[in-house]
């Protein structure tokens, strides 16, 4: 058993897709399927029900799934155990806006000197890295628990609407949710980003409408692209709105109580880097 069969399963396990796990680890698919047989092989086990539709996780790889995690997170720790770490390398995401400069510079007041690497990924892939030793720390929104990761909460993020400059409510102060109904809405796939979804749809139906669904683009640049040409409208969190300049797209605050993501910060709960505190003091003097 090779730890790299171990890193694939864990990805396909928690993709649920041989195809995006691939792309998670910048390999091909049919490496993955190998490696994943050949563990099968070895283990006398299936791992992973198979179908043209979807996979899932058997009872075997159920019960495979939290220890191969330990045992990546074991090998991650051994790996950092040899050499004192140079840096700090930080998870982190779309959004952050002006949070994530303000906590750099009050990380470099507190640890002058030491370098800071930044990894945008996908929320699942921080969480993995940070439980596996890859990420000191990570900024996360509203995720579900990960074992060998503590999540210290940091600040609310509003979001605003994002609608044609032309729309007769880009000139609102603020705006209700209600008052987009007529407009089809263009977000993320819920598998990419499920707590922003879950909220903007949920908002919705409390405000008593479904709404209607616009194109999925692949990325918020693509979405806003598509917003200065035709009546869509979307959400941006308030922060990175402010460092946005669409002249085709206007972002409007929606009424109190407003619609808001909680971030906070994805640490190891085990083993932390010694700049992390350091991290935690600067996420401080940020809120103050």
């Amino acid at each position: 058993m090779e730890l790299r069969q171990l890193s694939y399963f864990v990805a396909v396990a928690e993709e649920l897709h041989f195809g995006r796990a691939a792309e998670r680890l910048h390999i091909v698919q049919s490496a993955v399927s190998q490696q994943i047989q050949r563990l099968e092989r070895e283990l006398g086990a299936d791992l992973f029900d198979r179908s043209p539709r979807r996979v899932r996780l058997t009872g075997a790889g159920e019960r495979l799934l939290p220890e191969a995690r330990a045992v990546l997170a074991a090998a991650e720790r051994a790996r950092a155990a040899v050499a004192a770490p140079a840096g700090l390398r930080i998870g982190t995401s779309t959004g952050l806006g002006a949070h994530l400069d303000r906590v750099l510079d009050a990380f470099a007041r507190r640890a002058p000197g030491v370098p800071v690497e930044l990894f945008s990924l996908p929320a699942a892939e921080r969480l993995a890295r940070v439980a596996g030793g890859r990420l000191d720390a990570a900024f996360v929104r509203a995720v579900e628990p990960v074992p060998g990761v503590r999540v210290r909460p940091l600040w609310p993020d509003p979001l605003v609407a994002a609608l044609p400059a032309t729309h007769p409510l880009a000139g609102r102060a603020e705006i209700g949710v209600e008052e987009l109904a007529g407009l089809p809405l263009a977000l993320t796939e819920r598998r990419t980003n499920p707590a922003l979804v879950d909220l903007v749809v949920g908002a919705c139906r409390e405000a008593g409408f479904e709404p209607l669904p616009g194109p999925s683009t692949g990325s918020l640049q693509d979405t806003l692209a598509s917003i200065g040409t035709r009546p869509l409208w979307t959400v941006v969190y308030a922060s990175h709105a402010r460092v946005l300049h669409s002249p085709r797209v206007a972002f409007v605050p929606f009424r109190a109580p407003g619609l808001a993501l909680a971030t906070g910060l994805a640490v190891p709960a085990h083993a932390p880097s010694p700049y992390l505190a350091a991290l935690l003091l600067a996420c401080d003097d940020h809120e103050g």
